[in-house]
């Protein structure tokens, strides 16, 4: 908005005195200004409001016409900042900014004072490209530039912040600029009216040196994020900055200690410096002195010590992340003085004791998630019944002891927990059902019993779509009835992971009952029977391990035409399925609880697999194998698979893992193979195998062990060729000996004719002077007879 002043000599004619409050502009047939405190030449006070046009004496429109002059002359566009804008090298790939106006303070994005002068640039998310131009430096008036979410690249200009001394608003992030940071200042460093500076999301290097900040006094907020700095955080900005609000460091490469004195910051909220692995040693202890902190983000360092006692004085915070690092020792004892916090993400640590109880007070928690460290004791000691907005609870990865804590069942917003990888015992209780936003269950690697009762329960779950509950319900039975499961049971389980557990039985038909299942792991137990067809009834299915069982038959040709591991033109595009909590899988495909496996949390992120290695599956790999074209993942390990190896699975193009081995497969590789250029895994050893190993640079990339164990295997990369292949190399040398020989005796031929017919010639001619003078009496003759012939 302009805002325009008049004085008292403009308005004579009206006997007012100075004007001295705001006027807005004008809008259609009205003409709106908010003018008050207009004095008479007697002192009597009148307030004018808006008025239409109709109310107009001539006084009114004579002031009129002198307000719309003055508006037209102060808010004329500056010539020189025009050109300066109009040479700036932007492009869009967005619809071109409006800056067709003769006036630049009506363009696009560019706001002025009252004479004129560009105050601001607004463009963020318009689809720029290009650099940033030296040019903006003549916008000397310069208090906001906002440039975000573009895609601008390269370095800034040297002295680039040197002549905006009234520059507030910087925001140049989530863009693809670059280049050392300390060349972007003067010595001075940055202007002492900058209050907000947002460059995250770049690519800037270089050191952030205090320097830069000494006398940036009015600085609220700095980021700094995403990018790639170096050295140490500065060590004084609380200093320089007391008023500071937001310090954002987050996701570059600074080292060493966080300094100390971020206690002076007395206003600071939110303090983020994680995913700076260099980052080394204890929370500075005057950090607890900055008692307005609702935010501290340190994850993903190298951060030890313990989080001490005197934490509790940030009665404000609301976020606590110090997950992945190396903190130690026992939690606060009076942490529930943090009743404010609403997510408490400490993971991944060596945090040890049991759980005090004081941290049932924090009532607002939202996100409590302690998974993988030494925490131990009887789980059922703590009462979550008073944690009503608990969403996402991960205790996973300790020492726990007790039985499933009944208390979890009152905590009605629970759409997520882990208690995976503990020593709990007893069962899942019907009281499970009164959790209605129950999303994931994860109970893997403890002692809980009476499978049959699980899954019955589970199936009550509406809204229950993964559940993982490996290594439990030891040598149980399979549940094999088909009524366990309802019409409506499971009705949106997308992940089942059952594996470890030692069941035995055969594969229930319930399972096909279960339309929306994506993943399903029962590796490690011990199924009986084969594997059956109607797996393919099931349409969203593309993760499947059957992995270290007693499975028997062949490969059955139905589980070729899994709808989603065939390619299909006409299928309906998969949701992006995401997980309240990762899921672990193991490296050879197992879903685990382990804290170090590969986590995923879109399903969509998981590889298609298919793993029914370590069974005795027997008979040919069918040809209709080469249809699986999403496939990623195939093992067909340790089985007794016969014949040759099907060349349709180099159709499977998009193929990372082949694991062939320890089969009964003869003949030979097939060449084809060689087209399967994204293997990172590949093994054929202890088959019948046979052959030279295709030629291909993929092939012949993995260790001879992938190879070993077939004696009529030979090629690189195994030690020995293969004899028929040094057989023909040796052929192809005494050819080209023979041809080589050939070749001398030819050459030695022509240079003695030629030395023999040179000196036959020409030898008479010099040494015999008779013939010397016949030959060239001879020559003369002939030249004259063809020249007058």
């Amino acid at each position: 908005m302009n805002y325009i002043h008049f004085r008292s000599q403009l308005l004579k004619p009206f006997t007012f005195g100075e004007v001295t409050k705001r006027c807005t502009p004008i809008s259609n047939s009205h003409i709106h200004w908010l003018c008050s405190s207009f004095h008479n030449d007697t002192s009597s006070h009148q307030t004018y409001q808006t008025r239409s046009m109709a109310d107009f004496t001539p006084q009114y429109l004579l002031f009129t016409l002198i307000l719309l002059d003055t508006f037209s002359v102060n808010h004329g566009c500056n010539q020189i900042a025009r050109k300066s804008l109009l040479s700036l090298p932007f492009t869009t790939s967005s619809p071109p900014l409006n800056w067709s106006s003769i006036d630049c303070c009506l363009w696009d994005g560019i706001s002025c004072d009252h004479k004129g002068r560009v105050t601001h640039i607004w463009l963020p998310s318009k689809g720029l490209r290009g650099s940033i131009s030296s040019v903006l430096g003549n916008l000397s008036r310069l208090s906001h530039l906002n440039l975000s979410n573009n895609s601008f690249s390269g370095p800034l200009p040297t002295g680039f912040f040197s002549s905006w001394n009234q520059l507030r608003v910087l925001d140049l992030s989530n863009n693809h600029l670059a280049g050392d940071i300390s060349s972007l200042f003067s010595s001075n460093g940055w202007p002492a009216s900058i209050q907000i500076v947002d460059i995250s999301n770049n690519d800037f290097n270089g050191m952030i040196q205090s320097l830069f900040l000494r006398r940036a006094w009015n600085l609220t907020e700095l980021n700094v994020s995403h990018n790639s700095f170096t050295g140490h955080i500065p060590s004084s900005l609380c200093i320089n900055s007391p008023s500071v609000r937001l310090l954002d460091f987050s996701f570059n490469n600074h080292s060493g200690q966080i300094p100390t004195g971020l206690g002076r910051c007395s206003k600071l909220e939110v303090f983020r410096a994680g995913f700076n692995y260099y980052l080394s040693g204890q929370l500075p202890h005057d950090i607890y002195n900055a008692t307005e902190l609702t935010e501290i983000s340190l994850p993903f360092s190298n951060l030890s010590g313990p989080i001490n006692s005197d934490i509790v004085n940030l009665t404000k915070l609301t976020i606590l992340e110090l997950y992945y690092n190396q903190f130690s020792g026992k939690l606060p004892l009076n942490i529930g003085k943090l009743s404010k916090l609403k997510r408490l993400l400490l993971h991944m640590n060596y945090l040890t004791g049991s759980l005090p109880q004081s941290l049932t007070n924090c009532t607002n928690l939202i996100e409590l998630n302690l998974r993988c460290n030494l925490f131990c004791g009887y789980i059922s000691n703590l009462n979550f019944s008073s944690l009503q907005q608990l969403t996402i609870l991960d205790l996973g990865g300790n020492e726990f002891t007790g039985i499933l804590p009944a208390s979890l069942y009152s905590c009605k917003s629970l759409k997520a927990i882990r208690l995976a990888q503990n020593r709990l015992e007893g069962k899942i209780m019907p009281e499970v059902l009164q959790l209605k936003l129950l999303q994931y269950l994860s109970l893997g690697d403890n002692k809980l019993t009476n499978l049959t009762e699980a899954i019955t329960v589970l199936s009550g779950c509406k809204s229950l779509k993964i559940v993982i509950l490996p290594v439990n319900f030891q040598h149980e039975a399979m549940p094999s009835d088909d009524s366990i499961v309802g019409s409506f049971g499971f009705e949106n389980l997308q992940v089942l992971g059952l594996g470890g557990c030692q069941l035995t039985g055969t594969l229930p038909s319930w399972l096909s009952k279960l339309k929306k299942l994506e993943v399903l792991d029962l590796s490690f137990n011990r199924i009986i029977g084969s594997i059956p067809g109607w797996l393919s009834t099931l349409p969203r299915l593309f993760y499947l391990d059957l992995s270290n069982n007693l499975i028997s038959g062949e490969f059955p040709k139905e589980l070729c035409d899994l709808p989603a591991l065939v390619l299909k033109q006409t299928a309906p595009p998969v949701e992006q399925s995401y997980s309240k909590l990762p899921i672990f899988v193991s490296k050879n495909g197992t879903i685990s609880k382990n804290c170090t496996f590969n986590q995923y949390t879109y399903l969509t992120s998981m590889p298609p697999a298919i793993y029914i290695g370590n069974n005795s599956l027997s008979g040919n790999v069918p040809i209709e194998i080469g249809h699986l074209l999403q496939l990623h993942v195939l093992d067909l390990s340790h089985n007794s698979f016969s014949g040759n190896i099907p060349c349709q699975i180099s159709e499977l193009t998009n193929l990372e893992r082949l694991d062939l081995s320890a089969n009964k497969f003869s003949g030979e590789i097939p060449a084809s193979l060689t087209s399967l250029h994204f293997l990172s895994w590949f093994s054929v050893a202890n088959n019948n195998l046979n052959g030279m190993i295709p030629l291909g640079t993929q092939l012949q990339s993995f260790d001879p062990s992938a190879y070993e164990g077939n004696r009529g295997l030979c090629g690189k990369p195994l030690p020995h060729e293969c004899a028929n292949i040094v057989s023909q190399n040796r052929d192809k040398e005494i050819q080209e000996e023979k041809h080589g020989l050939r070749n001398l005796g030819f050459k030695v031929s022509l240079v003695l004719g030629f030395i023999t017919g040179f000196w036959g010639v020409c030898g008479p001619l010099l040494f015999n002077n008779y013939w010397s003078v016949a030959y060239f009496q001879f020559l003369d003759s002939l030249k004259y007879s063809i020249k007058h012939s």
